[in-house]
């Protein structure tokens, strides 16, 4: 990887914009020595930009299952016989009560998730509603992640202190017909566009270890800087049993960091935040995630899967002198 280490190894500093695409496939590439290399520039620009901070994020399934929609990683959707839970939108004070356990432990940002392609009546919209207000009360920034939204759910709760919202593009515009059929991605596009228009603040990123080429990460990575979300999750293909992905074992713990500090690189000022899979995927690695580039976790479960207790978690971030942002202690989120 010459190229990319004349590029990188000459220096980084507060002038440094981003990766330019065509060094992107030797981060993905990058091996041995290479890789370690690779791991000390990606942490300089972490730091460089974002400092010994690590942000905490949490959500809660506020709508499981009975999705109609066919992404082929998701366990929630109707097309596919799986074991995931269905329930219809839980009350408020449930949600709430789990935004407040999060906040326990030093969760700053609390998202309300919902299964479907969207939010389908104004009675969802208003125990959603009540819930983001009684989140934002307690002192933490209110997410939602709840599909395609119509513009007057959203003002209504925008309203309510609504502060960011959740949309990912999953993967690369060239693989997502392999993934979905039943939207297109300009729809999810539009989506987070839309969001961006009415003054949120968003989230967008995608999964990994669906059956993508190294290509398709790239191409991804950088449709992601056209977008300029605020933050970018990145989530790694933990199979569930049912669905059209359940013998996909694709990734490598070298393949996770390797995609970590790709979009570190590309994207220097952005929160990068890993998410969903990165137990079974890392492994033993997940200490390097943070040297790769992250500069942000989700603890407590995820939507079908649980995630490990956010003790370890923030005894993690402890052990490697980092600091997590608006730390308290108290009890597990939900």
């Amino acid at each position: 990887m010459p190229h990319l280490r004349d590029f990188l190894g000459a220096g980084i500093d507060a002038t440094y914009t981003g990766l330019p695409r065509e060094l992107a496939l030797d981060v993905l590439c990058a091996e041995g020595p290479d890789l370690f290399d690779l791991l000390a520039w990606s942490n300089r620009v972490r730091h460089l930009f974002k400092g010994q901070g690590v942000r905490l994020c949490s959500i809660a399934n506020a709508k499981s299952g009975r999705c109609a929609e066919d992404c082929a990683f998701c366990a929630q959707s109707s097309r596919y016989d799986t074991d995931a839970d269905s329930y219809p939108m839980r009350p408020a004070a449930d949600l709430v009560a789990c935004a407040r356990a999060a906040k326990e432990h030093g969760v700053r940002e609390f998202s309300l998730v919902t299964s479907g392609a969207y939010v389908g009546t104004d009675r969802e919209v208003d125990t959603l509603a009540t819930a983001v207000r009684a989140i934002h009360e307690a002192g933490l920034e209110p997410c939602a992640s709840l599909g395609a939204m119509r513009r007057e759910h959203l003002l209504a709760l925008r309203a309510a202190g609504l502060t960011r919202f959740h949309h990912n593009l999953e993967t690369a515009r060239s693989f997502f017909p392999r993934v979905c059929t039943t939207h297109a991605y300009d729809d999810r596009l539009a989506t987070v566009r839309l969001a961006q228009e009415l003054g949120f603040r968003t989230c967008s990123g995608g999964i990994f270890g669906v059956g993508e080429t190294l290509e398709q990460r790239v191409e991804l990575c950088y449709e992601l800087l056209d977008l300029a979300p605020d933050s970018i999750p990145l989530n790694f293909l933990n199979p569930r049993p049912g669905t059209p992905l359940a013998d996909a074992h694709h990734l490598t713990p070298r393949d996770c960091l390797k995609i970590v500090a790709l979009f570190r690189l590309a994207h220097p000022r952005r929160d990068i935040i890993v998410c969903g899979g990165r137990e079974v995927n890392l492994r033993q690695l997940q200490p390097f995630l943070f040297a790769a580039g992250a500069n942000g976790i989700m603890v407590g479960g995820y939507l079908t899967t649980p995630g490990r207790p956010p003790a370890d978690d923030h005894q993690l971030v402890a052990d490697l002198g980092l600091l997590i942002e608006d730390t308290a202690p108290g009890a597990a989120p939900c």
